[in-house]
Order: structure tokens, then C-alpha cells, then sequence
């Protein structure tokens, strides 16, 4: 009898137990289910957070452009497509790890095919793999002659540059330029690669011109001076065809103003050099003078109607901020060195004409 009052028998135990064992299955049956989930869960977060991604350093070679102002998904796109990594968001991970990326240059890319994203972003950063040459046009070149140093270092045709020119509009000049490039392609060093043509290479060089006016504030300073900005352009044009040395920039421009302000010929042989397109020797002849161009300053009044050549900045800013002084003169007295005399009147002049004479007897093929 139970406390309570009920009869007990054995098969009521037996019935419990058989019980136990149905709970402690369903437990077992239960718990493999729950383990199954878990692989097939692990499973299923392995594949929906890993992306397709090929392995190694891959092997041929794709050139890969790189558009200007293209962003990591931009580049990650570009690489999918050329088949250079297996997906493009293998690539955009392995970006957002490495801060330079943030960093990559527009340009071409010399990459391998079917390469690791890693790998691939690696190859991308390296420098050795953009596809880049460089062109330097030196201060003090007249446009025809900038254009034949850019063709011969880069294999486009003088034609294609001159055909360009032919649309000064096309070329963002300033507007006090009237249309003419001369003085506006900046000299500097540009690169140069597969997309380059002559069109976006005049172009990056009249946007240098700009930036650079921008930066040392030409036209308020040519404000500043009672000139327009193509009078101090034109001026500094002329100081980078005659001095050589540093220190004699702002020298040789203040000469220029001041026989401007008191209504001198500038007599300058670089004018007639322009006038004439010869180059070849550093004094003019007496109908080499005479010539009637509008730029020859032997001939005309004043400034000549525009630049003569593509001042670098160190002109530019000798033209924005001449020396203080009273000279009216000046004599390049050794071109080999570049030693210049400056001279306030015609007789101190006088005598050191005499000494560059004294070197052209020496150098007769040069003079």
C-alpha cells in the first residue's frame, strides 16, 4: 500500500522505467539534431561570408587601367572583369585592410592573370608595375620646340600636338591668354602612359600653368605691379631667355620696368632670336635687328605682344617681384658661366659690352 492509500504493483515500476528510457532517447534524438544544425549552420555562415577568391600570384600579363577618380569598388570591378582576381569583393576585402589602397594612382597596370585578391592589391601597389614614362620640358622653350622634345619621348607625331594647338579652346587656357598657348604649356616633368595623347598632354600642361599661377598669385600680383597678368607672363619670358643665374632673375626684371617706365627700347637679342627662330648663337647681326616682327624689341616700343617661351615659376615670380634698383642696363658678360653686369648708366655699360665682346673673340662660332 501506498501513503496514500493505493495498491502497488511491479508492472506500474516497470511501466516508469520503460518511460525513462523513451526520455533519455528523445534526448539522444534531440541532441544529434541540434549537432546536425550546428554543422549545417556553420556550414551555411562559412559560405555566406566567404567569397570566391583565386590562389597565388597568378601568371601571364593583363594591363589594368585605373580610371582617374575610380574608387576601390571601381578598380575591384575592372579587375573581375579582366579576369585578373576571381571576385570583385575578394578584392574590395583585401582593400579595406590595407590603408594604401587608398592611395592608388590613376594609370596602367602591368597584373597577372587569376591572381589571389591579396596578391593582386600587392602587385597594384608596387610602382614597378604602373606602365610610366616621364617627359621633361626645361623653363625657357618656345612651343615649337617643347612640342618636338614631347614627340621624340613620346612617339606621338609633332603633327598630332600641332593639330591640337590649332583649338586653343580646347586647352583651358586663361582667358587673358587671347587664345594664343605660348607661355601657358608649363615646364615641368609629366607622366606619360598608354592613355597619353597629345590632347591631354597639352592639357595637363596649361592646368600646371594654372595651378601654378594660382599659387603665387599672378594675376593679383601683376595687379599689384599696374601690369596685366600676359604683361608679367611676357616679362618673365624674357628674364628666362636672359639670365642664367639665380640671384640675377629679379635683377634683369627690374631692368625690364625700368626702361618700360621711362619709355626705352629693351633692345633684347632673345626677342630677335624669336622673331627670326634661330637659336644657334647668343649676339644678333645688324639686319637680323632690323628684322620687322612685332616681337622684336629693337625694332618696337615696349613689351613684345606676348611671351616668348614657357617660363618656369622662378621667372614668374622675378616678374612679380623685381629687385629694387636703379640700373637701365644689363650684359651677359660670360655665357659659359652666366655671369651678368648690370650697369644704371650707358658709359659703365659701354665697358662691359666690351668685355662680352672680348669673349666672343674667343668663341667666334658661338657669337
Amino acid at each position: 500500500m501506498s501513503e496514500l492509500g493505493f495498491r502497488t504493483s511491479g508492472r506500474v515500476r516497470h511501466r516508469r522505467g520503460r518511460g525513462c528510457i523513451a526520455v533519455l532517447l528523445a534526448f539522444v534524438v534531440l541532441g544529434g539534431a541540434l549537432g546536425f544544425v550546428a554543422i549545417k549552420g556553420r556550414t551555411f555562415l562559412t559560405e555566406a561570408f566567404t567569397v570566391p577568391d583565386y590562389s597565388g600570384t597568378g601568371e601571364g600579363e593583363i594591363v589594368v587601367q585605373v580610371e582617374k577618380g575610380a574608387s576601390s569598388r571601381d578598380i575591384a570591378a575592372t579587375l573581375e572583369e579582366k579576369d585578373v582576381v576571381k571576385s570583385a569583393e575578394a578584392f574590395t576585402r583585401a582593400a579595406r585592410k590595407d590603408s594604401r589602397a587608398l592611395s592608388i594612382q590613376p594609370g596602367y597596370y602591368r597584373l597577372r592573370a587569376q591572381m589571389a585578391a591579396s596578391s593582386a592589391l600587392s602587385l597594384i601597389l608596387d610602382p614597378n608595375s604602373r606602365i610610366l614614362e616621364r617627359v621633361t620640358v626645361p623653363e625657357g622653350r618656345r612651343m615649337t620646340q617643347a612640342v618636338k622634345i614631347m614627340s621624340e619621348k613620346t612617339n606621338i607625331p609633332e603633327s598630332e600636338f600641332m593639330a591640337v594647338l590649332k583649338d586653343p579652346a580646347s586647352l583651358g587656357l586663361p582667358s587673358y591668354a587671347k587664345g594664343k598657348p605660348e607661355g601657358m604649356l608649363f615646364p615641368a616633368t609629366y607622366d606619360v602612359d598608354p592613355g597619353t595623347t597629345a590632347a591631354t598632354l597639352l592639357q595637363d600642361m596649361t592646368a600646371r600653368y594654372r595651378d601654378v599661377a594660382d599659387d603665387i598669385g599672378l594675376e593679383n600680383g601683376a595687379a599689384d605691379l599696374g601690369q596685366s597678368p600676359l604683361e608679367v607672363v611676357t616679362v618673365a619670358s624674357l628674364v628666362e631667355a636672359e639670365a642664367r643665374r639665380p640671384e640675377d632673375f629679379p635683377k634683369v626684371a627690374r631692368v625690364i620696368y625700368n626702361r618700360l617706365a621711362e619709355g626705352q627700347q629693351l633692345q633684347l637679342d632673345s626677342t630677335v632670336h624669336y622673331a627670326i627662330n634661330r637659336y644657334t648663337r647668343v649676339s644678333t647681326t645688324a639686319a637680323e635687328r632690323a628684322n620687322k616682327s612685332p616681337y622684336n624689341t629693337y625694332v618696337h616700343a615696349g613689351l613684345p605682344p606676348g611671351p616668348i617661351n614657357a617660363p618656369g615659376e622662378r621667372a614668374l615670380q622675378a616678374a612679380l617681384h623685381p629687385a629694387p634698383g636703379q640700373w637701365m642696363y644689363f650684359v651677359t658678360v660670360n655665357p659659359d658661366t652666366g655671369a651678368t653686369k648690370f650697369a644704371r648708366t650707358y658709359a659703365e655699360h659701354e665697358a662691359y659690352v666690351g668685355e662680352f665682346q672680348q669673349w666672343c673673340r674667343a668663341h667666334s662660332d658661338r657669337c
